[in-house]
């Protein structure tokens, strides 16, 4: 700044340079970067270090010269520098003092009627309830509809009554321990949500306000609530949250100790996460629980955590309402502005303890002996208002009394109330989806032949001309595959999945995939959005072009994250019960960072807030070969959080038992072997009276398994979802002449055909797979020891005894057989011994896993058994050979062109539901290479007659020689199934 008079005198000395008095009062030019001069040029410079200091040097803190952009700065400086920029008329600062009345009675009435009873109450930081109820006023004011409200424990009661204005005898009622009458078990008082549609007085505008359900777990319902806003978003054609804002309540020590919030806060600017800005309150109490700040954080502040995403961060003195409330208007108006996060963080304390009933002398005596002195903000600023005469204290007097007596009516209210309702606390109505609804009637899942042959045929087929799109050729390879599969009725994995995405949106239904890696798929097997490989930021997603209204369908790749991520997609799908929503995990071993939103939210969220999610997780599982964290995604731990009574047999007789069986139970486990069975689970999952989340333990090697296809006759209206597949080859023909009945679940299946092939064992040997493992399909299984009245009973799968479906399974066998009284029979146990690690990473002791739990279920390998598969082995071995030498046609000029006719290939065309076809010899046609490999190969080495070198893989009834890849490596033809995890994808989570 250039001074307008002479230049300052100089001294010398130990100090350098003062200015003499005179000096203050010399003029100098304001720069274009400060407004505190407001439409003054020039003010002295006595003036200019005082109106700075009372800006910054006060009881507000502002922290913004983290943000990058000049746009915000100056905007951020325009309002807070302007002279006069905090005034308040005195009706304001009346509003102000009542509203803070209202909330710090509300704490003392509980303190009273309640004084050992827990609450969780918001004393030292009470002027938090009037930073809210300002944001709201601003906010409707400026064309908001629908605020949403996600916080933890502390201050909930008090939001509850103060914010949402629920019916504060209702809220009391939650004391008096009374019964309720619906379902559910319910949870305590400080963790239940509201949803409340009324009036905001100061506005005259009708609004909605949601507050989030959330356990103990604080931070944990952060990406619920911004998912369940994004969602709202979407339902209202709200793309610039004009109309939806949500507010998230922090505490100091999680706000920046809880790893969830860094998670959430990166979802902010993601284009399919955004919810344009959210509104961060921290509730300051300068202590967790019993921990200084010195020992729970690193940062300075705890609000630090916000300047990754460059928010504003306002710190502001509890104790000074109004400066409160002015930072609660920057904050809305910056929001709405720039749609972006910003901060406030409320500097006060916790006048009890951690709870009403704790001693915080034990751990800060000296914080607390000086917190025992201070008065309350209410006092505090009542007395300033008495002495600037807004008020009298007579009026101050009466504002108290008032809300006193209101408190007193009400809990006289509850009291008279003789039970409550635990649906009166659900935070996710569904207006009009329940009213009028059949909920046992389950509609049909099967797709007509024309909407197949649509869907197929458009997801089979590069980008029109028009686009001029450059597709990848290993990309079109894919599609002209695809295109083989549609002209031959036939149906994949990836062409399974669609025909479900693809009818539910002609259907209208909203369908919306998340995850890591999902837009081409973990496995390479999806590829739903399509790279331009000339133009950047140019894609194409065929699902998206299927019909002209059709509904919306999203599929975004997301953060590496899992924890926030899927809480985000379960608040999706709380929104609305329209919206098929699923999140896939790049390996279900990963799901275990987010076990916290599975356990509180998702496997339990009905039962404690009767509120109904259809979220479906898709978890990729099987044992393979790949190491402890990429083969299990612990089906173990969801069938334990199931609530299904492993010892009562259901009323099978009931004509609505399977739809009853649904309606009852938490949630659907499936482990799934055809993509009709998936393509009917999902369509199931909307067609159904009411909603539950759906948990699929998908497959890797299955995904490009030439036996796991299905005829497109077992998509059709015929058809439906198959709870277990029954065998239907020989085994199922003649059932007497059953030894072994195996009942199976998932991937493990196409492994025990191709043994019991191997072994050949066809007739004696039947096998069941269990599609639906919870809940379990009591009536079916009791059919099928019906059927096999001989036969030795035996569970197999791949997983340690530990881990997998056998814990689960084994008490229900048990209960199905006891409900015979003439059975004496029992289930045995055939699989991996148990042990600590899913998997594990040894490739020579996966082998002897694998190999021992086969033989104890077929025995070993006769010398008749050896030499046929040794005979195999020779023959295809020759075979290829004498493919590799015959002449080959010369390549075509230009290669693989866009649109070009592909070549036919021979495709398995079986009905991936029966039994596989069986070759000369009894052999399988295009028998599972994995399975069949290992025994041919390991037969071949101990026949009479040694093959020659070299191994060999049947794939589609296609042989050639197999040479040995280097380790990460995969073959063009066949893309390596082993994902980015095992390769050298940075993005990974490999070591």
């Amino acid at each position: 700044m250039a001074p307008n008079g002479p230049p300052a005198k100089k001294f010398s000395g130990n100090i350098s340079v003062i200015f003499l008095v005179d000096d203050l009062n010399a003029s100098f030019k304001l720069p274009s970067s400060t407004k505190i001069g407001g439409d003054e040029a020039f003010l002295p410079l006595r003036e200019i270090l005082d109106r700075l200091e009372r800006i910054y040097c006060g009881h507000i803190g502002f922290e913004y010269m983290h943000i990058y952009s000049l746009n915000k700065t100056y905007w951020l400086r325009d309002r807070v520098e302007r002279p006069n920029a905090f005034a308040l008329d005195k009706e304001e600062k009346k509003r102000i003092l009542q509203r803070l009345v209202r909330a710090t009675v509300f704490e003392n009435f509980l303190a009273k009627k309640l004084p050992s009873e827990k609450r969780f109450g918001l004393e030292g930081c009470d002027v938090m309830i009037p930073v809210i109820k300002e944001v709201v006023d601003r906010s409707t004011d400026i064309g908001v509809e629908h605020i949403l409200i996600g916080m933890a424990h502390r201050g909930r009661l008090n939001v509850l009554a103060n914010v949402c204005h629920k019916a504060i005898s209702d809220i009391f009622a939650q004391f008096h321990g009374l019964k309720a009458t619906d379902s559910g078990s319910g949870d305590v008082k400080y963790h239940l949500g509201v949803f409340q549609e009324r009036l905001n007085r100061q506005t005259n505008r009708m609004m909605r306000i949601t507050v989030v359900a959330n356990a103990s777990h604080l931070e944990y319902v952060n990406p619920v609530l911004l998912g369940k806003a994004r969602a709202d978003m979407y339902l209202r054609g709200d793309d610039q949250g004009n109309q939806v804002l949500p507010i998230i309540i922090h505490g100091d020590a999680s706000f920046c100790g809880q790893g969830v919030v860094f998670e959430s806060m990166h979802l902010s600017d993601l284009p399919n996460y955004t919810t344009y800005g959210t509104m961060h309150i921290v509730a300051n109490n300068q202590v967790g629980f019993t921990t200084d700040p010195r020992f729970s954080r690193s940062s300075r502040y705890c609000t630090d955590v916000g300047k990754v995403v460059t928010a504003p961060i306002f710190h502001v003195n509890a104790d000074d309402p109004e400066a409160c409330i002015n930072c609660a208007r920057i904050a809305t108006e910056y929001r709405a502005k720039f749609k972006k996060d910003v901060v406030i963080d409320i500097v006060g304390y916790r006048r009890n303890g951690h709870n009403e009933a704790d001693e915080p002398m034990f751990t800060q005596p000296l914080m607390y002996q000086r917190i025992r002195k201070l008065k309350p903000a209410m006092n505090l600023y009542s007395d300033k208002l008495v002495k600037e005469g807004v008020i009298t204290a007579a009026d101050f007097n009466g504002m108290v009394t008032k809300y006193d007596k209101m408190f007193e009516d009400a809990w006289k209210s509850s009291k008279e109330l003789k039970s409550v309702k635990n649906s009166s606390w659900i935070d996710s109505p569904w207006p009009g989806f329940f009213e009028g609804r059949d909920r046992l009637k389950i509609c049909p899942t099967g797709i007509s032949m024309e909407t197949m042959k649509r869907i197929g045929e458009t997801f089979s087929s590069p980008p029109p001309p028009e686009h001029m799109f450059d597709v990848h050729r290993g990309v079109m390879r894919i599609l002209q595959a695809r295109r083989q599969m549609v002209d031959e009725k036939v149906a994949d994995w990836s062409l399974g999945e669609a025909f479900a995405f693809g009818s539910l949106l002609k259907e209208g239904i909203h369908v919306r995939l998340s995850g890591q890696d999902v837009e081409r798929g973990t496995f390479s097997h999806r590829h739903h959005v399509l790279h331009h490989q000339s133009a950047d930021k140019v894609v194409y997603n065929a699902l998206q072009h299927l019909y002209p209204d059709q509904a919306e369908y999203s599929v975004s790749n997301s953060s590496l994250s899992e924890c926030a991520v899927l809480g985000f997609e379960h608040g999706y799908s709380m929104a609305s019960p329209h919206a098929l929503v699923i999140w896939e995990a790049q390996f279900g071993d990963f799901v275990n960072t987010a076990q916290c939103i599975i356990d509180q939210f998702i496997a339990s969220g009905e039962t404690k807030w009767v509120r109904q999610s259809g979220v479906v997780l898709l978890l990729p599982h099987s044992m393979e070969g790949m190491g402890p964290e990429h083969s299990s995604g612990r089906i173990e731990r969801f069938l334990q959080l199931s609530d299904d009574d492993q010892d009562v047999y259901p009323d099978t007789c009931d004509s609505d038992f399977v739809a009853r069986q649904l309606l009852n139970i938490n949630w659907i486990i499936t482990n799934l072997t055809t993509p009709a069975n998936l393509c009917h689970a999902l369509r199931r999952q909307m067609l159904m009276g009411f909603r539950k989340p759906l948990v699929n333990f998908s497959p890797k090697s299955l995904l490009r398994h030439p036996l796991a296809r299905s005829p497109f006759k077992d998509f059709n209206e015929c058809s439906s979802f198959q709870r277990i597949i029954p065998d239907t080859g020989a085994a199922g023909k003649n059932p007497g002449n059953v030894k072994k009945l195996v009942f199976c679940s998932g991937k493990v299946y196409y492994d025990l055909v191709q043994e019991r092939d191997d072994h050949e064992q066809v007739d004696s040997v039947a096998i069941v797979r269990v599609e639906q493992l919870c809940p379990f399909p009591y009536d079916l299984i009791s059919e099928q020891f019906t059927l096999y009245p001989s036969a030795e009973l035996m569970w197999a799968q791949e997983e340690h005894k530990n881990n997998g479906a056998w814990t689960y399974v084994q008490p229900r066998f048990d209960t199905a057989l006891l409900k015979n009284e003439k059975e004496t029979r029992c289930v045995s146990y055939h699989g991996r011994a148990p042990s600590s690690s899913p998997a594990t990473g040894n490739k020579v002791q996966h082998k002897n896993e694998y190999k021992a739990f086969v033989t104890s279920i077929f025995g070993e390998l006769t010398p008749a058994n050896k030499k046929r598969l040794a005979d195999k082995v020779k023959e295809q071995q020759e075979k290829a050979k004498a493919s590799t030498s015959a002449p080959k046609d010369p390549p075509k000029k230009g290669g693989d062109k866009p649109g070009g006719k592909p070549k036919k290939k021979r495709v398995d065309t079986g009905d991936a539901s029966s039994e596989p076809k069986r070759g000369p010899g009894g052999a399988t046609k295009g028998a599972s290479p994995v399975a069949h490999n290992k025994r041919a190969q390991l037969a071949a080495k101990e026949a009479p007659v040694p093959p020659e070198p070299g191994s060999s893989r049947v794939i589609a009834s296609k042989v050639r020689i197999a040479r040995k890849p280097s380790r990460g490596m995969a073959t063009k033809s066949e893309p390596d199934l082993k994902g980015p995890g095992e390769g050298d994808d940075q993005t990974s989570k490999q070591p």
